[in-house]
């Protein structure tokens, strides 16, 4: 892994194709807008507020500086919010899903963020982009910060004005997820790929985890990393310690959670749901291929990003801008696409 060079890749334009639709953003009475067929775009807000991804980038860029575990954060947050019932920025309001035990541990420093480039945004060209664009924004950006692949993401989601319900948020698979569990709940999401499932599971890269997320450590503690977590998750009360998934770039969005998931197999030492993805067949290739293949990875988390980031549920793009991320607004203002 030493000497590897890293050369910018040149092919976004595929995956431009693939995201983007080519209408325009139509701008309504109500001070909201909407792509003119109702789809996403990612012109959606060319004319609207030309200055929104300047905002964006440099806010989370300012509070990286400041926290590197934003990154992380972010991930979680995008897709606590898009698995339940789509990216509609239903996981911000207060008093709702995020206390439900799927969502414990969310970083509110993450949810914070959010609302405080909203504030920026809405500043800058009116209440013309939602809370759920922002997310998918900010989320993006926070992964090509940290050394990861950049892209760009269709826009145009509009923000839900109520939670998920319970039902729908049980639906997060948790850590000790078998793969057929975890086939079985991607495939429900419209991300019915193996490789959806494996590339955005190394999102883990920058992630840390309670201990009592992790099982016990199997045999001895015959390496540097394996004492470490033992001495870390083995002392009593420390179920809520974090600890760190990538033990040798936790602040650097690469490939090498998978290179240590293949090195570490059935130790114990990683999620158990992620241990799956090493030993079944089904996903084992593509472990070991983003292993040996930093680019690959990054080609497919790319692509499985922007599938999430579309993701609706059954009420589809319906909601209203929120003047607030944290409530759903007051005077009845809302649109549909």
């Amino acid at each position: 892994m030493s000497g590897r060079v890293f050369v910018l890749a040149a092919a976004f334009g595929v995956l431009l194709a693939a995201a983007a639709v080519s209408s325009r953003p139509v701008l309504t009475p109500l001070g909201t807008s909407r792509p003119a067929a109702g789809d996403l775009s990612v012109y959606f807000h060319a004319d609207s507020c030309p200055q929104l991804e300047t905002i964006v980038r440099s806010s989370v860029d300012a509070a990286l500086q400041q926290n590197v575990r934003l990154t992380a954060g972010l991930l979680r947050l995008l897709f606590h919010d898009c698995f339940p019932q789509g990216c509609d920025a239903s996981i911000l309001l207060d008093n709702g899903e995020r206390g439900l035990p799927p969502n414990v541990g969310l970083q509110q420093e993450a949810v914070q963020l959010v609302e405080d480039i909203r504030g920026k945004v809405h500043a800058a060209c009116g209440p013309t982009v939602s809370c759920a664009d922002i997310t998918v924004l900010a989320t993006r950006d926070a992964v090509s910060l940290s050394g990861g692949p950049s892209f760009t993401v269709p826009l145009g989601r509009l923000d839900s004005a109520a939670p998920a319900s319970s039902n729908d948020v049980f639906t997060l698979p948790p850590p000790t997820a078998t793969v057929d569990e975890l086939l079985t709940a991607f495939g429900s999401k419209n991300l019915s790929d193996p490789a959806d499932l494996v590339a955005l599971s190394g999102a883990h890269t920058v992630g840390k985890a309670r201990c009592s997320s992790f099982g016990d450590v199997a045999g001895p503690a015959t390496d540097d990393v394996t004492r470490c977590v033992t001495a870390t998750c083995s002392a009593p009360g420390s179920g809520d310690t974090l600890r760190d998934l990538d033990f040798l770039t936790p602040a650097v969005f690469d490939n090498l959670y998978f290179v240590e998931l293949t090195l570490r197999k059935n130790k114990g030492v990683m999620l158990p749901s992620d241990q799956g993805l090493v030993s079944d067949p089904r996903t084992s290739w593509l472990v070991q291929g983003f292993a040996d293949n930093h680019w690959w990875f990054f080609d497919q988390f790319r692509t499985s990003m922007i599938k999430m980031s579309q993701l609706r549920g059954p009420q589809g793009n319906v909601g209203e801008i929120r003047r607030n991320c944290f409530r759903p607004n007051t005077n009845g203002i809302a649109a549909s696409a």
